[in-house]
């Protein structure tokens, strides 16, 4: 499965206005709904937050990977988020995060969504990626760059 399978361009915030933890989710969470209007925004807030008590999904490198298994959805849903200042996350290396990948999954749906995890912290890892995302100006730019990265792996 590739990224763009489940990521789309209206699902991108090219430039997150929260400044904590709740609000950039928030924002994310919105960017989801962009394409399924259906998802209940508070449901989806306490799935993330619980998951967030396990232990921060900010992996370093200035990278978080909110993620959660939710009733009541069908499909994968994904959304990015970019924020230049950066954000206190709790990250794993104390740092601010500037890229966010949202994930969502059916409850019974563990695999792929351990697979699409995977392969969103292997396209962030790269060096070269992060910086090209920090560069653009727009999500039609975003939206490309991670098309590009995606068409590599």
């Amino acid at each position: 499965m590739k990224i763009l399978d489940i990521l789309s361009v209206d699902s991108i915030v090219s430039e997150l206005k929260g400044r904590n933890k709740k609000q950039v989710l928030e924002e994310l969470i919105d960017a989801v709904k962009q394409n399924k209007p259906h998802i209940d925004r508070d449901r989806f807030m306490k799935v993330l937050l619980e998951r967030e008590r396990l232990g921060s999904t900010g992996i370093g490198d200035g990278i978080a990977i909110p993620h959660g298994k939710m009733s009541g959805i069908d499909d994968l849903v994904l959304s990015f988020g970019r924020s230049s200042e950066g954000i206190d996350f709790e990250s794993m290396d104390g740092k601010p995060v500037h890229l966010f990948f949202l994930l969502a999954a059916p409850e019974a749906c563990a695999g792929v969504h351990l697979r699409v995890l995977a392969k969103i912290a292997r396209l962030l890892k790269n060096g070269t990626v992060r910086k090209r995302l920090a560069k653009v100006d727009n999500r039609e730019d975003i939206f490309s760059i991670i098309q590009q990265e995606d068409e590599e792996f």
